[in-house]
């Protein structure tokens, strides 16, 4: 994940991101890919270290170039994107609650403008209230403000609802990549491998052998679960 924006380079091989390339032994200037990919590290607490959470959102686009008030409208920005009180920016990071650490270190990443949003287990330490907000509000960052964001999870069913692509990594190679589903249709061969699959296909699959139906699914949130359950029920009462 770190080599998505250079903090680790490549021994061997090459990391395309973006229109750009990291090759091994070769000195290049990663101002520019950091700028463009944000890392959000899975504890929050490793990222922020300023007085103040104001000063810690207003750190990155100072060290891009922004000037004191532009990185401080850029905070501003970012605080709102993510749904937080103005009121904490006088705080300090580390007397926030768990979920609004979580929100002000994507919003310290948010603040310099990124193309892509990498993020390492977002959700994790999180209530379930907390994760499906945050989820929320990621999938609000992609639809709404065109960034691509990337999930590094092992929870499966928080990415099925509001992901468009998906890749299943096992043992340092990708085992999957493809859209929600095509991994439906592969999910066997890749629970055979050890990947514990979403409570919803495995739902999905029960039915398939009980009832000896083919399911496709349209989607994998709750409603629409329950929209392809109760087609598949009344396609075998009308047999």
């Amino acid at each position: 994940m770190q080599h998505m924006n250079g903090i680790l380079r490549p021994t061997k091989g090459t990391v395309r991101v973006l229109d750009m390339t990291i090759r091994p032994g070769l000195k290049q200037n990663m101002k520019e890919i950091r700028r463009r990919v944000g890392l959000v590290f899975q504890f929050p607490e490793q990222q922020l270290f300023e007085e103040t959470v104001e000063k810690d959102l207003c750190f990155g686009p100072r060290n891009f170039g922004a000037g004191p008030e532009e990185a401080k409208l850029m905070a501003h920005q970012a605080m709102e994107l993510m749904g937080l009180d103005p009121v904490l920016l006088g705080r300090s990071p580390f007397q926030l609650s768990g979920g609004q650490m979580r929100k002000v270190a994507i919003a310290s990443v948010l603040a310099m403008d990124p193309d892509v949003l990498v993020l390492d287990e977002p959700t994790a330490t999180l209530d379930p209230q907390s994760r499906e907000d945050l989820m929320k509000l990621l999938h609000r960052l992609s639809t709404e403000k065109n960034k691509t964001v990337i999930l590094v999870t092992h929870r499966l069913d928080e990415l099925l609802e509001l992901s468009d692509r998906i890749v299943v990594m096992h043992e340092g190679s990708v085992l999957f990549a493809g859209s929600k589903k095509e991994f439906f249709h592969q999910s066997l061969m890749l629970e055979s491998k050890g990947i514990e699959l979403p409570k919803s296909i495995r739902l999905f699959h029960n039915l398939e052998r009980s009832f000896g139906v083919k399911l496709d699914p349209s989607g994998f949130s709750p409603e629409k679960a329950a929209e392809t359950i109760a087609s598949a029920l009344g396609n075998i009462s009308d047999r």
